[in-house]
């Protein structure tokens, strides 16, 4: 199970109180900010989740795997994400036996449940 705008926007409704719609246009203005800032070339530093940073890759050589083929990849941007040290301590504190990965939703049970 992936976690969606939908579940945001949902969970922002129950825990801040707001309208759902409100909440939405939230959630929708908040990834309009980071896309934004990510086309104008910018890199995007959020505190204490982390950072989306550009990056270009060049041209460089590949293979198809089915028939063993030279392919080449073509040179293009890609953004990576690098979580803060504050993200990492807590997926680091989290008992994997208590976890199904798949489920995200039980990550949030774990941490009400201790």
């Amino acid at each position: 199970m992936a976690i969606t705008k939908a579940d945001i926007a949902q969970d922002i409704f129950e825990q801040v109180k707001i309208p759902k719609k409100d909440a939405r246009e939230l959630v929708e203005h908040f990834f309009n900010l980071i896309s934004e800032g990510l086309e104008k070339g910018e890199d995007v530093r959020i505190s204490g989740f982390g950072n989306f940073d550009l990056n270009d890759k060049d041209l460089r050589p590949g293979r198809n795997p089915k028939t063993k083929e030279p392919v080449p990849i073509s040179a293009r941007r890609v953004v990576t994400y690098k979580a803060s040290h504050k993200v990492k301590e807590r997926i680091e504190s989290i008992d994997a036996s208590k976890v199904e990965v798949s489920k995200r939703r039980d990550v949030e049970k774990t941490y009400s449940e201790e």
